[in-house]
C-alpha cells in the first residue's frame, strides 16, 4: 500500500479500488472534501497503473473552428460572435481544406472541428466540408461537432438526430467531440448556458450516436459556480450512460477560464482542484479507459503532474485553439510533438502516439533515468505546494 494511503483516512476507499470495487457518489464526494491530495493521487494513480500500465498518449491533432457566430449566448461563453461583431469569423470549406492540407502535409493524423450554431449555413455546408476533407486524405479522422451542433444540424436537416448523424458518418465524420456538456444539473446549466440543449439532450446524442457503433468523448466544465455533489452528479452520469453503451473513448476535465465572459468568477480553478477533480474523475469513472489532462486549459507543467494524479494522456498537438484562449487561457496556441513526448518521459511514462480512439501509432522507448530526474526536479515545488494546499 502506497504510504501516502497507509495513513489517511482514505484508506477505506484506497482498499475498495484495490479489490476492484466501484465507489459511490457518497465516496467521491468524501474524495472531494478531503484535503490529502497525496492520497487522492495515489488512488487515481492505482487506477491508471491498471488500465495503461506505464504508458501516456498524446495526439497529433489540429483544430479548426469554422465560425464562431453563434445563435446562442451562452454567459459563460467568451468564443460566440454575433455577426454585428468585428471579431466574428466564418470560413468556406476551401479555407478549411487549406488548413487541413496544410496540417496533413506534417503528419497530423486527426481534424477537431467545433463551431458556434451559425445562423444562416445550410446543412449542406457540414455534409461538404466531411466530404471534402475525406477526399483531400481518407487517412484523416475527423472528430467533428459538439451534442449541441448535431440537434442544431437536425433541426437545418429537418431530419431526426440519428438520421442527421448517418448523413454525416456517411460524408465522413468518424467520431462525435465530448464538448458543450458543462455541469448538468439544470439549475447551473441555466445559469451559464441558456437556451443551451439539456443534460438529457446531451446524453441522448452521444447514447444514439453509440448505438449506431460510432465512439466519442466527453467533457466537465469545473470551477465555475457548480458545488461539488454537482460535479459528483456529472459524473454519475456520465457513468451511467458509459455503463449502457460503452461508447465513451475517454474523459477530459476542463478547468473553467473566467475572463471575457458573464460568469461572475474572479479566478480560475486552482492546480490543487483542478489535480484533485482529475484523480478524482479517474476513480469515479471506473468504466472509462482514459483521462485526458488537457494542457490547453492548465498549462503543460500542470498535465506533466497530472499524470502522476490519474491521466494517462495530455492531448495533442492543437496547432490553433480559439475557445480557451478567448476565454483568457494563456497556453500556447500549439505544442510540438517533441515537446509532449518530452514531458511525458520526464514523468516516467513511456509515450504512446495515439489516434482519435486512443489506439497506439508509435509506441516510444522507455524513458531513462537522467529524463525522469530532471522532470521530478523541475516539478517538485509545484508537486510539494500542491499537496499541502
Amino acid at each position: 500500500m502506497n504510504s501516502f494511503v497507509q495513513r489517511s483516512e482514505l484508506r477505506d476507499i484506497y482498499e475498495k479500488v484495490a479489490a476492484g470495487q466501484r465507489i459511490s457518489e457518497a465516496d467521491a464526494l468524501r474524495l472531494f472534501d478531503s484535503k490529502d491530495l497525496n492520497a487522492i493521487g495515489a488512488i487515481a494513480d492505482l487506477v491508471r497503473l491498471r488500465k495503461n500500465a506505464n504508458r501516456a498518449s498524446y495526439i497529433i491533432n489540429r483544430y479548426i473552428n469554422y465560425s464562431n457566430y453563434c445563435i446562442l449566448s451562452c454567459q459563460f461563453c467568451s468564443f460566440a460572435k454575433k455577426k454585428r461583431d468585428a471579431d466574428g469569423f466564418q470560413l468556406s470549406v476551401e479555407q478549411i481544406v487549406q488548413k487541413a492540407r496544410e496540417a496533413s502535409a506534417i503528419g497530423i493524423t486527426e481534424l477537431h472541428i467545433v463551431g458556434g450554431l451559425h445562423p444562416s449555413l445550410p446543412f449542406s455546408y457540414y455534409t461538404e466540408m466531411l466530404k471534402s476533407l475525406r477526399a483531400l486524405d481518407s487517412r484523416l479522422q475527423l472528430k467533428c461537432f459538439t451534442a449541441i451542433e448535431i440537434l442544431h444540424l437536425a433541426w437545418l436537416a429537418k431530419k431526426s438526430v440519428k438520421e442527421t448523424l448517418g448523413e454525416l458518418k456517411a460524408a465522413g465524420l468518424d467520431s462525435l467531440t465530448g464538448g458543450g456538456a458543462e455541469i448538468f444539473r439544470k439549475e447551473v446549466r441555466s445559469a451559464i448556458a441558456k437556451g443551451k440543449e439539456s443534460a438529457d439532450e446531451y446524453l441522448e446524442v452521444h447514447r444514439t450516436w453509440h448505438q449506431m457503433g460510432g465512439r466519442s468523448t466527453c467533457t466537465m466544465l469545473f470551477g465555475h459556480i457548480e458545488s461539488l455533489t454537482d460535479r459528483v452528479d456529472h459524473l454519475r452520469q456520465l457513468r451511467a450512460l458509459q455503463d449502457e453503451t460503452k461508447g465513451f473513448t475517454g474523459f477530459i476535465p476542463l478547468p473553467y477560464q473566467p475572463e471575457n465572459n458573464e460568469i461572475p468568477v474572479k479566478t480560475p480553478p486552482t492546480g490543487f482542484d483542478t489535480l484533485r477533480t482529475l484523480a478524482i474523475s479517474r476513480i469515479y469513472l471506473d468504466n472509462f479507459d482514459h483521462i485526458t489532462a488537457y494542457w490547453v486549459g492548465m498549462g503543460l507543467k500542470l498535465a506533466q503532474v497530472a499524470l502522476s494524479y490519474g491521466a494517462d494522456d495530455i492531448h495533442g498537438t492543437i496547432i490553433e485553439e480559439h475557445i480557451f484562449h478567448m476565454a483568457g487561457a494563456n497556453s500556447p496556441q500549439e505544442q510540438t510533438e517533441a515537446s509532449l513526448v518530452k514531458v511525458i518521459r520526464e514523468a516516467g511514462r513511456v509515450p504512446v502516439q495515439r489516434n482519435t480512439f486512443y489506439e497506439p501509432i508509435k509506441i516510444w522507448d522507455a524513458p531513462t533515468q537522467n529524463e525522469i530526474s530532471a522532470g521530478a526536479n523541475r516539478s517538485k515545488v509545484l508537486d510539494d505546494n500542491l499537496a499541502t494546499a
